[in-house]
């Protein structure tokens, strides 16, 4: 990889506000907060090549392989992605509160986060087919943090920064911080340098990605979310650029399989040594499409030994639902009879029905607004995951 710029720093005034935290905290009057380089003009060569070209070609490979479920598989990727983005954030639910939440409950705090995450990024990506802006990174995060339970955070929901953050360190003051992103009047030019850099087509997709993630992260725009969000422009590159033109690839998973990891191949980005972020995210789509290669094939599969093991009358209420299930796997009745067409009396006998066989299974137990999941595809969610993580960790050591 050519020649890339460190982050420089510099010294700034600390003021501390208030009297909470040490008595260091309080008497700490500056900071040295760290300034990254502008990018939108810098070319870089990659030393990747061949990861690049592997990871590019097994992306186009999971659409091949999904033809026919490429919708649903879309849907349940971009779950994965928030799920696994959401993690690398200390934000955990189970999956059964992550159903909850995806079916319009009101559940913790971290489900509802993480539906609030696939929210975000589905807006981004989908608004990024021809050029990404700001303001849809500005939306993506309002969706994001609109409803976080920290009302200072829901304040600054869709806005860039007006304050001085930074990472690690005390809760009260930037002192003994892991790193001090640059000085909030830096951040809207900053943001537009590298929204510029993100949508130029001479750099190779995947670099383009790697390069235009670590900066956002440096930048650290917001007051809190930049990580997801920033995870999120990824899959909006590689959408904008053709590499994942209807599909989201979950390279989250493989990121949180190894977070110090991950959080090093930043540091040696501010450092100027590009070439590591790439080659693990070349490796991190490598594992992803591959892995999701696995899931599209269960998915073809799916409802094909549903009707094995159900024998529905055709035309019955179970026999019209069957097909719905891959694209709303967790429903309520309400939701479920929108999609179908169905009347909500027929979808309660097609849903008892399905019950019996064991192919649905309610997921709350109120009886009004109970909500219901495929267990196959739920099953199958843990399970793409786990073989993300394996493989991606196969790949860094071999």
């Amino acid at each position: 990889m050519s020649a890339w710029p460190s982050h420089t720093s510099r010294t700034v005034p600390w003021v501390s506000v208030g009297r909470r935290g040490t008595k260091d905290d309080r008497m700490l009057t500056e900071i040295t907060v760290s300034l990254p380089p502008k990018i939108a003009a810098l070319t870089p060569s990659s030393e990747s090549g061949r990861d690049l070209s592997r990871a590019r070609r097994e992306a186009g490979d999971l659409e091949k392989v999904a033809a026919g479920v490429l919708s649903p598989l879309a849907g349940f990727l971009i779950r994965m992605e928030s799920v696994a983005s959401s993690r690398i954030e200390h934000v955990e639910a189970t999956p059964l509160a992550f159903a909850r939440a995806i079916g319009g409950l009101k559940e913790n705090s971290s489900a509802m986060s993480m539906v609030a995450a696939g929210a975000a990024i589905t807006g981004l990506i989908d608004a990024s087919h021809d050029t990404i802006r700001i303001d849809e990174i500005l939306t993506a995060h309002q969706s994001l943090m609109r409803n976080d339970p920290d009302p200072e955070e829901r304040r600054y929901a869709g806005r860039m920064r007006d304050v001085q953050n930074w990472i690690g360190g005390s809760k009260h003051s930037p002192r003994n911080a892991l790193y001090v992103p640059p000085p909030p009047e830096t951040v809207t030019d900053s943001l537009k340098d590298l929204i510029a850099f993100a949508n130029r087509d001479d750099v190779e997709p995947i670099t383009q990605a790697a390069i235009a993630h670590a900066q956002f992260e440096s930048i650290h725009p917001f007051t809190d979310g930049n990580g997801r969000i920033g995870r999120a422009l990824i899959g909006a590159i590689l959408r904008r650029r053709g590499v994942t033109p209807h599909t989201v690839l979950p390279v989250a998973s493989a990121l949180a399989a190894d977070t110090p990891h991950y959080f090093s191949l930043l540091t040696a980005y501010r450092s100027g040594d590009v070439l590591p972020i790439v080659t693990d995210l070349a490796l991190s789509i490598e594992a992803a499409a591959r892995e999701s290669q696995g899931t599209a094939r269960s998915f073809r599969a799916f409802e094909g030994a549903w009707r094995e093991q159900l024998q529905p009358r055709a035309r019955s209420a179970a026999d019209r639902i069957l097909p719905a299930l891959l694209a709303v796997p967790v429903f309520t009745v309400e939701q479920l009879a929108t999609t179908t067409g169905l009347p909500e009396r027929s979808v309660y006998r097609g849903i008892e029905t399905l019950e019996e066989h064991h192919i649905l299974e309610a997921v709350t137990e109120r009886v009004r607004g109970r909500t219901y999941a495929a267990m196959d595809v739920l099953d199958e969610f843990e399970d793409l995951d786990a073989r993300i993580r394996e493989r991606i960790s196969l790949l860094r050591a071999g």
